[in-house]
């Protein structure tokens, strides 16, 4: 999915998968529901609940259709601890 996102989510994936915050020991993450929501023309901002072993966790983004025709992710949000800002004393 990397390769289909912009900007600080591309940042915020590459640091969730470094981190593999969904893994649980001896079980598969799984997806338990999904949804989405259209702000506007061009943007859907989308969720997905996902289950391992007995915890559920839920994970965010936003998908926004470019000038070059292409979908990109443009944010995600996962429950758990967040990627610093580079700004962030």
């Amino acid at each position: 999915m990397l390769r289909h996102t912009a900007g600080r989510a591309y940042d915020e994936l590459a640091w969730l998968a470094e981190r593999g915050p969904l893994r649980a020991r001896g079980t598969n993450p799984v997806v338990r529901d999904i949804g989405y929501y259209v702000p506007r023309p061009g943007a859907i901002e989308a969720f997905a609940r996902i289950g391992a072993g007995d915890q559920l966790r839920a994970m965010a983004f936003r998908l926004e259709y470019g000038p070059d025709n292409r979908w990109r992710c443009t944010a995600v949000e996962l429950g758990g601890p967040r990627m610093p800002h580079m700004d962030d004393d």
